[in-house]
């Protein structure tokens, strides 16, 4: 059944989308298909995806109402008409010179005059023809969207002799569209911008043969050629050469990364100055690029609440202002004895005021916008409703290991207490080399830099002892190695001067180690993770922004204590499992209602899921991160987080100010219509106006940058 769906499902690309009601009219159009299951549009990322059979033609059909026009998701995008040589812009120009000769003929003739009247009219019909279309076939089928509206009001306008005022509204409506169409391309255009960041073709050796194929050709296993200065095609692991990659594309760094053999190398990414062989270990549809872009494109599909909101809000809002204007027009001359003609003029006004565009487009265009800033600068938002719950953070967990330190522990100190260091070292190195502790990697490390052999050291009897340490016989003799805690539990008190040793490490942020016996302490190792250059900044920045910061770990409280004054963390919590992180995020989120937490994507899987925004590191190429994280910063680098929460507040803001104006703009307006001071072309005027700069104010998130 599932594989069914599968090979029946199918996603395009549209071209022509101007607004959010047109794609759901467009959707509902396609489900009347025959042969269509299912059918669901994203407005944001402007395409379709279809469960069952049709052809383009028959979509295109559906969507002729708005010339739609639509292309296989693989296939080239569609020549882009400039915007000023678009075919529904030329029959504005034609209209605005009729409208502006009827006037000054007007002058010559007199109001009412049949030659600049005939002016008027033919202004309305070319300008308005696709409108009318629409609105009379709304009009029969009783659905009432804008065009509904403005059909009415025009033709109502016409009606009653007011020809001038009706082609003024027919064209500034027709400016409105286009630039609301025009804008939402511009917004559009982040996304389109990542898909032609990986070329479409590539160099391929097989059979020792080397050729120039397409990416959907290739393979993986293949080996692809790629020179100094070339853009990768293909993700897949270096098999020879050296060279420094851009990755902006992907993780949004801008300083190039060395590469060599065995190195992970992505799609979209641009070679420097060396030959690289890379063996492709992914299909075109699978490297992260393209999980990239499908993961922001079904983020801006994803409706966050206050969209929620206007959504509901406008089902019910037109329906009223139709009942509104029809009061208005019948009452005051009916009970009131008002003149019908003046009072239908002020009925169809507000009509005109009443149209939603503003409204609706409000919060898609600002978040489609942010969520596409912040791919272009490597985090990825996997929804509208993660971009409005960023914007409430008042605290951000982070895991320790790995996250504010590097993760690659090293051996910092070695105190002995006998003379044969390079020995006690072989002896713990063996005994660490059966672990699986992290620490265990850097004893082993250490003893391989000091040329000490612990692999020739036999070792018996190993015995892992869960959260406290490991034991092992080594040439007779039971041996420990473990933390101070352990330690303190087989020798019932450790001497003064070993906790005093242990003490000072500690303080100074470093796990300590011991290797001893039943009854004797032989050496004191000092391991340390190394804090990432950007931890100290970040956190100073999340606390400039008013974000209370937590360091989770489950290192000793000393350790996490010297780490955590170190940079600044207001709040630290140690000696913790993995279960205790999951307790303990549920607290604050208790305490505090919205908290994130900063992990790996892998331990931190529970935590991360317990917190209103799960944010993983080093989004590129984990899978893990990209699919358990709400939010995923693509490199290694934490400056990306205050930079997500800024954008996301800004987003906020932006989304409450285009809402507020658009509501209080209506309210206005529907005020000044009571005495009679608003004209229809002032109304039409008042809501292109409203619409564009709900749309500019929008667009200011593409210059929210990363500093």
């Amino acid at each position: 059944m599932s594989e069914a769906k599968a090979v029946d499902e199918k996603v395009y690309r549209v071209q022509g989308f101007t607004c959010a009601g047109c794609a759901n009219k467009f959707e509902n159009n396609v489900k009347g298909l025959p042969g269509v299951q299912d059918a669901k549009v994203n407005f944001g990322a402007a395409k379709i995806t279809i469960t069952g059979t049709t052809t383009i033609q028959e979509l295109e059909k559906a969507g002729s109402f708005e010339n739609l026009k639509l292309r296989d998701e693989k296939e080239q995008r569609l020549e882009t008409i400039p915007f000023w040589k678009q075919k529904a812009n030329i029959k504005v120009y034609i209209s605005a010179v009729l409208l502006i000769v009827s006037f000054i003929l007007q002058f010559q003739y007199g109001e009412g005059h049949w030659i600049p009247v005939v002016g008027f009219g033919a202004a309305i019909v070319i300008g308005g023809y696709t409108l009318f279309m629409h609105g009379l076939k709304n009009l029969v089928r009783l659905q009432f969207d804008m065009n509904t509206l403005m059909t009415i009001a025009i033709l109502g306008a016409a009606a009653i002799g007011e020809w001038g005022e009706g082609a003024v509204v027919v064209i500034l409506f027709a400016i409105s569209e286009a630039l609301e169409r025009y804008s939402m391309d511009k917004a559009r255009k982040s996304i389109e911008s990542l898909m032609d960041i990986a070329p479409k073709e590539a160099f391929i050796r097989r059979e020792n043969k080397e050729m120039l194929i397409s990416v959907d050709e290739i393979k993986i296993g293949d080996i692809m050629i790629v020179k100094p200065g070339q853009k990768l095609a293909m993700d897949g692991k270096v098999i020879k050469g050296t060279s420094t990659l851009n990755q902006a594309a992907i993780t949004g760094e801008s300083v190039p990364v060395m590469k060599a053999t065995d190195d992970e190398v992505f799609a979209g990414t641009l070679n420097g100055e060396g030959l690289l062989e890379v063996l492709v270990t992914k299909r075109v549809e699978d490297t992260t690029l393209a999980k990239i872009i499908h993961l922001v494109e079904e983020a801006q599909a994803e409706k966050a609440p206050s969209q929620q909101f206007v959504d509901r809000f406008a089902k019910y809002y037109t329906p009223a202002i139709i009942v509104i204007a029809l009061l208005l027009v019948v009452l005051p001359p009916l009970f009131l004895g008002g003149e019908w003609n003046e009072w239908i003029y002020r009925g169809l006004t507000v009509l005109v005021v009443g149209c939603p565009c503003a409204l609706v487009i409000s919060t898609p265009v600002s978040i489609v916008t942010a969520i596409g800033n912040a791919a272009k600068n490597g985090v990825l938002i996997k929804g509208g409703v993660y971009l409005e719950e960023t914007g409430h953070l008042k605290v951000v967990a982070f895991d320790k290991t790995g996250t504010l330190t590097k993760g690659i522990p090293a051996v910092t100190d070695i105190v002995t207490f006998a003379d044969n260091e390079k020995e006690l070292l072989a002896i713990t190195a063996a005994i660490e080399h059966g672990s699986q502790h992290p620490l265990a990697s850097a004893i082993t490390r250490k003893a391989e830099e000091d040329k000490v052999d612990y692999k020739a050291v036999l070792v018996d009897d190993f015995q892992s002892l869960t959260g406290k340490g490991v034991k092992a016989t080594v040439n007779g003799e039971l041996y420990y190695v473990g933390s101070p805690k352990l330690f303190s539990e087989l020798h019932g008190k450790l001497d003064s001067s070993t906790e005093e040793n242990i003490a000072t490490l500690q303080e100074q942020g470093k796990t300590v180690m011991i290797l001893g016996s039943q009854n004797q302490i032989y050496l004191l190792i000092a391991v340390a993770d190394e804090v990432r250059e950007t931890s100290q900044a970040v956190v100073k920045k999340l606390n400039h922004l008013g974000v209370e910061t937590v360091m989770l770990t489950g290192d000793n409280e000393r350790t996490a204590k010297a780490i955590g004054s170190q940079l600044g963390v207001k709040d630290i919590k140690a000696d913790l499992l993995p279960e205790d992180k999951l307790s303990f995020i549920k607290q604050l989120r208790e305490k505090h209602d919205r908290v994130a937490m900063v992990g790996d994507g892998v331990n931190d899987a529970p935590a991360l899921a317990a917190s209103t925004v799960g944010v993983a590191m080093g989004g590129a190429g984990t899978d893990t991160a990209l699919e358990t994280a709400d939010i995923a910063l693509m490199s290694d680098d934490l400056s990306k987080l205050p930079y997500t929460i800024k954008l996301s507040r800004k987003a906020l803001t932006i989304i409450k100010q285009n809402i507020t104006f658009s509501l209080s703009i209506k309210v206005l307006a529907l005020l000044l219509i009571i005495p009679g001071w608003l004209t229809l072309w002032m109304a039409i005027f008042a809501d292109m106006g409203a619409t564009l700069l709900v749309t500019l104010n929008s667009l200011r998130l593409l210059k929210v940058n990363k500093d």
